[in-house]
């Protein structure tokens, strides 16, 4: 399974469980397949009553929120987020990236009763953008790539946010305490695991403590659902508090079952849309409004905050001694080449209409090709602009 952790091969089996989603929805057993994938079980399992569709999105995605966790958590505290200077060019990326969309999105659904979607294009998706960088990106230098994950990680980070605080409802405090108590108790545990822990000096088997914390990690996602609590938050809450070597080790054994299994999954379910039968003039301003502002304002709003970042970030190191602390500096035109990747929404932009139109179900379904719609348009833009970047630094270098 190692190819699956290839960051290309992720990205194309993402982009082709997308388009099936898409195409077996609009063929003659697309309407069976979609009544199946919504059909709630007759007996719900503990209280839960879930159709497939959120079995997928609310279970098997919280593992890769899960894993999301693991690499801020690492950024954070020994990656390329660990001091001010790194942070502020990603950072202030980032928060451009996320409030030009959105600020577009509300100006073209002005006056209309849609404007609770403006979360929907402030995503970027981290395995298709760092795709597209692999697949096309032959010679660009790697602080590219490292700003384009920090980039992604932040703008995660702030989706999980939105996720926690607009997409809540009805909060039961007393399943958000026990989620609370079992969420502690995982970070606990998993600091048996560490290398110098009394459980691994003696050479016990770490089995039963790795049983114990599937139990409890199963429990967070289940109080956090019962909660009210959007249940990939759960995800997010463990991949914090796990101690940091385990969880390291962690994502290395479950990153090809989200790249192969749980993302493709979502994509396939997320996709299954029958396109609606309206012509152009009569698509809701949802629709334009997600089209328009994933790869145009992400692109406006990173570069400009890119840039800003960068002027502020030079400032910071300036005043530091310490070499070790100050960032590989991008130029213009890397900021550019970044935001271009950075309209691509796709997965949490998928969840983010999912969450936005849950009532609406036609403008759901119109959400979710206006997604597919924007990261295509950023998809094919980013690999020219990707293209055309990687062959002027090989001429640079033409031994890189």
């Amino acid at each position: 399974m190692t190819f699956i952790r290839s960051e290309r091969y992720a990205a194309g089996i993402l982009l082709a469980a997308a388009a099936l989603g898409l195409l077996i929805a609009n063929t003659p057993i697309g309407g069976a397949l979609l009544g199946a994938v919504d059909a709630h079980p007759h007996t719900p399992l503990f209280g839960l009553d879930l159709s497939i569709r959120h079995w997928i999105s609310d279970g098997l995605l919280a593992v890769f929120f899960f894993l999301v966790a693991i690499e801020l958590k690492r950024e954070l505290v020994v990656g390329d987020l660990n001091s001010p200077a790194k942070a502020a060019l990603p950072a202030f990326a980032a928060l451009g990236g996320v409030v030009v969309p959105a600020c577009i999105y509300l100006a073209v659904t002005s006056g209309s009763a849609l404007q609770s979607g403006w979360p929907v294009p402030t995503a970027t998706d981290i395995a298709f953008a760092l795709g597209v960088l692999a697949v096309f990106g032959r010679g660009i230098p790697p602080r590219v790539r490292v700003f384009l994950l920090a980039l992604a990680v932040l703008d995660d980070l702030v989706a999980i946010l939105i996720i926690a605080l607009f997409f809540t409802q009805d909060v039961q405090l007393q399943f958000l305490g026990c989620a609370a108590i079992t969420a502690t108790g995982f970070g606990l545990l998993s600091r048996m695991l560490k290398p110098r822990s009394r459980w691994t000096l003696t050479r016990r088997p770490r089995w039963p403590l790795g049983a114990a914390l599937v139990v409890l990690a199963v429990l967070t996602w289940y109080f956090t659902l019962q909660s009210g609590v959007h249940a990939t938050i759960a995800g997010v809450v463990l991949g914090m508090v796990m101690a940091r070597v385990p969880a390291g080790h962690t994502h290395h054994v479950l990153e090809p079952y989200s790249n192969g299994v749980v993302l493709p999954l979502f994509a396939f379910s997320a996709a299954m849309v029958a396109i609606p039968a309206v012509r152009v003039g009569e698509l809701s301003p949802a629709f334009w409004g997600i089209v328009l502002a994933l790869p145009v304002g992400k692109f406006v709003g990173i570069t400009f905050a890119g840039w800003l970042g960068s002027t502020v970030g030079r400032a910071v190191a300036g005043r530091r001694p310490g070499a070790h602390d100050r960032p590989a500096w991008l130029t213009v035109a890397d900021i550019m080449t970044v935001a271009c990747l950075g309209g691509i929404g796709f997965t949490v932009s998928l969840l983010m209409s999912e969450l936005a139109f849950a009532d609406e179900r036609g403008v759901a379904d119109q959400g979710t090709l206006a997604v597919l719609v924007g990261s295509g348009i950023a998809i094919v833009i980013s690999g020219f602009v990707v293209s055309a970047r990687a062959r002027q630094y090989r001429r640079r270098h033409p031994l890189a």
